[in-house]
Formats: structure tokens, sequence, C-alpha cells
């Protein structure tokens, strides 16, 4: 049975990203800001699978879906 809520940093883990607080500030500076007619999956930094589990996760608003939309928040920013 999945876990109905996850931690910020196991969405990285998740992805095949490191998941270390210093790992995730790095990425989120790297690739931000991302423009507000981008959808996540739809960024270019993403691999064909991380972007289908992004997807995957918004369409089926399961338990990953809060910190996805986490992460979309994070990455449109200045």
């Amino acid at each position: 049975m999945e876990k109905t809520q996850h931690a910020f940093h196991e969405l990285f883990a998740q992805l095949g990203l490191p998941c270390d607080a210093a790992s995730i500030a790095q990425f989120v500076r790297t690739h931000s800001p991302l423009p507000g007619d981008v959808g996540l999956p739809d960024a270019g930094f993403w691999s064909p699978a991380q972007a289908a589990f992004l997807r995957e996760s918004l369409l089926q608003d399961n338990g990953w879906a809060q910190q996805v939309d986490a992460l979309s928040q994070a990455l449109r920013q200045p």
C-alpha cells in the first residue's frame, strides 16, 4: 500500500536525483525560474521517465501530487 503523503526529499529520490538538502537547493537554483506557461512535466530538464512519473502523479492525484505541486511552485520562484 502506498503512503498517502511523502516528504519533499523523497520526491527527489523517487526521480533518481540526489535528495540531500544541498542538492535539492542546487537543483531548484539551477532550473528556476520555470516559466508559468510550461507544465512541470514538460520542462526540458527531465528524462522521459521522470516526466512520465510527474505527469502520472498529477493526473492520478496520487500520494506524490502534493510534493510535485510543491516542486512546481519552488521552481517558479525567481
